[in-house]
Formats: C-alpha cells, structure tokens, sequence
C-alpha cells in the first residue's frame, strides 16, 4: 500500500456552539469565528496535495469544507454518515438543562460512550461506530497514495479517532475534547497506522 495521509476536522464555532446547545442532525449556522477558524486551517492546509475532500452533509461541515477547499477546483464528496451523532429529543436543548434534568446519560455521553442511551430517537455510539468506521475504509480504499481531507464532528471525530488508536467505545472518553477546526492527521502504510496529530490548534491566531 503507498502512503494514505488523511486530514480530519470538525467544522468551524456555530451559533449553537456558543449557546452552548447540542446540535447532533439539527444545524446551525457557523459564527464569524467559525469561519475565521476556517480561514486559519485553510492556509495552513494551503501546500498540501489534497487529492479528494469529503464531508459531511451537515451544512455547518459543509460550509467548513467549502472554506477549507480554497482554490482547488476538487468536488466536495457529501456523506451523511459522517454526520454528528443523531442526540434525539436533546438537540436544539441547552447544555446546562441536559445536565439537570438527564444526569446520568449526560455523564455516560461524554465519559462513558459505551453505557450512553440515547433519548429516542437518537443513536448509540455503537450505532455511530457501525454506520462511520465502513465510511472510512472505503474513503481509504478509493484514495489510496493520496491525501485526503474530511469535514466532520466532534464525536464522529472522536470514535474515527479512537478506532485508528485502537481504543474502545469504553475508552473514548477519555480521549482528549476536539475543537472547532482542530485538525487531525493520520498516516497509512502497508500494516501501520501513525496518528501525526491529534486536535492541533496551533493554527488558531
């Protein structure tokens, strides 16, 4: 296999993100530093040989993606299975309230993802891991030799992550928060796997 370099990220700060709301399949629209977040990735990624971006279809990845693709005339692959987390009845709802009146699924999301269940109709991460983690390996499959970019979401992010470090649903906690626009890059040879970063801001101005 020649070497498969994947550049991962959540899209940029929304409107929810500040309202400290969950969004899951619901959206909102990116702030104005979600798109200086963007902006700041974008040039860094500006000397990479990208040979294909894909996204989520979630608009705020989407819009990242869009920033992120700057002058390449490359397509933007959508995937609706590299939506956020389907979080059910707590989408649109404030952090704080989630956490007063849901407790203990609140502290399972976060710290716990193998004991989270979900509200109806919302998804488990096991759910999340069995609909992302065929993405993924057909996204490596067709790009082989290339670098690929992928727009997607915090805990999308996290269980993509936590299956290229070998780590289970159990274990996903307590891998570290990722930030908006925080990038992740991971390195694919014959039988090995490097994760170069992990989360990195140090594009952030």
């Amino acid at each position: 296999m020649k070497e498969t370099v994947l550049f991962l990220t959540r899209h940029g700060q929304t409107e929810w993100n500040l309202q400290k709301r969950m969004q899951g399949h619901q959206n909102s629209a990116l702030t104005a530093l979600g798109e200086q977040q963007a902006e700041w990735l974008r040039e860094r990624l500006e000397g990479e040989n990208l040979g294909a971006i894909y996204s989520s279809t979630s608009p705020r990845a989407l819009h990242t993606a869009q920033i992120l693709r700057g002058n390449r005339s490359l397509p933007i692959q959508q995937q609706a299975s590299l939506m956020e987390i389907n979080m059910g009845i707590w989408e649109g709802m404030n952090t704080d309230q989630i956490e007063q009146e849901y407790p203990l699924q609140y502290t399972h999301f976060f710290t716990r993802p193998d004991l989270f269940i979900p509200l109806a109709p919302g998804e488990t991460y096991s759910q999340l891991e069995q609909r992302v983690t065929p993405t993924m390996e057909r996204i490596i499959n067709d790009n082989e030799g290339h670098e690929v970019l992928i727009v997607t979401h915090r805990m999308t992010l996290k269980v993509i992550m936590a299956h290229f470090l070998n780590k289970s649903l159990q274990e996903l906690g307590e891998l570290p928060d990722i930030l908006s626009t925080a990038l992740c890059k991971v390195t694919l040879t014959d039988n090995n796997i490097t994760i170069d970063l992990y989360g990195d801001t140090s594009h952030y101005q």
